[in-house]
């Protein structure tokens, strides 16, 4: 008869049993049992996740040596997630994360994909990336059997070693103390509620100078299990190799996460190989994968194209929400709002300060700076809460011929809000047509103890006192705006299109916004343009220039307007709408201010 040792060590109150491995396996694992003080009453054969008495709360994660051969199994004095006392007054809690939740993470961005993809555009804008590549492409899958869609955001930021790996895939960690204005991720939730409203799995990639981690998030591979599994596999840099790190995991632990990487993804050691050849040698990234994409109906929730090739500006690839609905705003009557539902739309003004390079489909995205791109600019400054605020008003023609309009807010410069409707244009789906507003509200939603006032799915600001006074102050400021040039702005002889006070235009190099010319024709420039180039023919070093507010001043009466009379004759019609004609005995009707509120109900006499 075969004796079997058992190794016992006992530290604090707890006695941990290192056991041989089973006789009936094929690997040489050890396994690891522990126990408290008090005897424990059986053994449970599942994971569980420890509270380890910091503010991290971590699910089980494939990495450790004493995880065992079988998918997320460690041996545990603790039956059921109950608490444990010891000694009688110490109680240590224990809690499961059942791979359901994984769904109910995706549900942060139930309202709108588009946030999910942009939780990801963040997490490379944080990691100092200057290019992003998200496409959709299909891709055989050996499960399903056929070809399927997947999602690959690819950016060329620092990476990210093993360790922040964990960290971005365990659920939930502490929030920073201090405001660090140059990051936007915050709450430690993006990549996982982002990736899992967009499908299934997620394969994550990241290279650093000297490790490389592969890690897997997957409802797949978590199917009929009582808790949750993602498997990690490590290596670093030794000389031009890349080696299994021996500090974060065994050998044959990297190996079986590895496999199970293989049978539940579409991932074999060759395609894995193709995609960490993306990192061009010791150039570092993140490549992030996502399959088992999200469906509307019988089909996907996104649709795509890749467009036309040679650097076209007629079709560019897009990726867009099938359905095409624009999202629920009071007041508005568009349906036409592409910000809403195309994705190219949507990156052109997610950065207030855009400086990465983004790719949409393989074709580049054009930022559009939105507080430049105005006509009839006003620039607006004031305190709320004793924090001072800059709001820059003026005309969108795009949005005008679109029906839209609102104010666009800017938190740590990355956009949260679009198109709110403030003030008068809550009630009436005509007030403020085509007026646009930009503001950064970072330091006002940040608070002195660290807190910010942004909803972790940054989407939405929180309902609290000081977002409830901005939103007062922006409808105040609107309604004067819109008093102000109502008239002036909505109304022009021959139906001519305002153009902006100033064009500009952004260097492919060095990612800095410079001022055409005037009488410089922006359609004449080629699809990529450097500081070199006219008409600005300057360097890159050459700070970018800044117009001045005595310049966005815009005062009641400008040079060459001749007073109300000249406004209207008979060829007078609203710009942008050729059948909306102006009748001149109804002057005094239409200067007057839109009533805000509803139409008060008819008398019955």
């Amino acid at each position: 008869m075969t004796c079997f040792q058992v190794g016992i060590v006992k530290f604090g109150l707890y006695e941990f049993y290192i056991l041989p491995p089973d006789e009936r396996s094929n690997f040489s694992q050890v396994r690891v049992a522990y126990r408290t003080a008090k005897a424990c009453t059986s053994v449970d054969h599942k994971a569980h996740l420890e509270d380890n008495g910091s503010s991290d709360s971590k699910v089980s994660v494939s990495t450790e040596n004493h995880h065992c051969h079988e998918p997320n199994i460690q041996p545990s004095c603790i039956g059921q997630p109950h608490p444990a006392k010891l000694d009688g007054t110490l109680q240590k809690n224990y809690a499961r994360a059942h791979p359901s939740y994984l769904q109910t993470l995706g549900q942060a961005h139930s309202g709108w994909i588009f946030g999910a993809i942009a939780e990801l555009v963040d997490n490379s804008r944080d990691a100092k990336a200057t290019k992003l590549e998200i496409s959709i492409e299909m891709i055989y899958s050996r499960r399903a059997g056929k070809d399927i869609p997947m999602l690959s955001v690819i950016d060329d930021g620092q990476g990210m070693t093993h360790k922040e790996v964990e960290r971005m895939i365990c659920f939930g960690h502490k929030q920073p103390d201090t405001d660090d204005v140059d990051r936007i991720g915050r709450f430690g939730v993006g990549f996982k509620t982002g990736a899992m409203r967009l499908g299934r799995d997620a394969l994550v990639l990241t290279q650093t100078s000297d490790s490389r981690s592969i890690a897997f998030l997957s409802q797949s591979l978590n199917e009929g299990k009582d808790n949750l599994e993602i498997p990690i596999v490590s290596y670093r840099r030794k000389g031009q190799f890349m080696e299994f790190d021996p500090h974060v995991q065994s050998e044959a632990l990297a190996k079986y996460n590895l496999k199970a990487v293989k049978e539940y993804s579409p991932f074999d050691k060759y395609l894995i190989g193709e995609k960490i050849g993306l990192f061009r040698g010791n150039h570092t990234g993140t490549q992030i994968y996502i399959w088992n994409l999200d469906e509307w109906g019988s089909n996907y929730c996104l649709e795509w194209d890749s467009g036309l090739t040679g650097g076209s500006s007629f079709h560019q690839g897009d990726i867009r929400i099938r359905s095409k609905r624009p999202r629920s705003r009071p007041g508005q009557i568009s349906q036409k709002v592409p910000l809403d539902y195309s994705l190219r739309s949507y990156l052109e003004v997610i950065f207030l300060v855009p400086r990465m390079k983004i790719y949409v489909q393989h074709s580049l995205v054009r930022s559009r700076p939105l507080a430049q791109s105005l006509s009839k600019t006003w620039e607006v400054t004031g305190k709320i809460i004793g924090k001072s605020v800059k709001l820059t008003l003026g005309r969108s023609q795009i949005e005008w011929e679109h029906m839209n309009g609102g104010i666009f807010l800017y938190w740590h410069g990355r956009l949260i809000e679009a198109y709110k409707r403030v003030g008068g244009m809550v009630h009436n789906g005509d007030a403020g047509r085509g007026v646009i507003g930009v503001i950064d509200v970072t330091d006002l939603m940040n608070d002195e103890n660290g807190r910010a006032w942004v909803h972790n799915n940054k989407q939405a600001f929180q309902d609290c006192e000081r977002y409830a006074m901005l939103e007062s102050w922006l409808g105040k400021k609107t309604d004067e705006y819109w008093d102000e040039n109502f008239d002036r702005v909505q109304l022009k002889k021959g139906g001519l299109q305002y153009k902006p006070d100033h064009e500009w235009v952004q260097c492919d190099k060095c990612r800095k916004w410079r001022i055409l010319s005037s009488g410089f024709d922006s359609k004449n420039l080629p699809s990529e343009w450097f500081c070199y180039m006219e008409p600005f023919c300057g360097l890159c070093e050459t700070p970018e220039e800044k117009v001045g507010p005595g310049v966005i001043a815009v005062s009641t009466k400008r040079s060459g307007y001749d007073g109300i009379d000249a406004l209207y004759d008979d060829n007078i019609r609203s710009e942008g709408n050729g059948d909306d004609n102006f009748c001149p005995q109804n002057v005094a009707q239409n200067l007057k201010r839109i009533r805000k509120g509803p139409h008060r109900a008819s008398k019955v006499v």
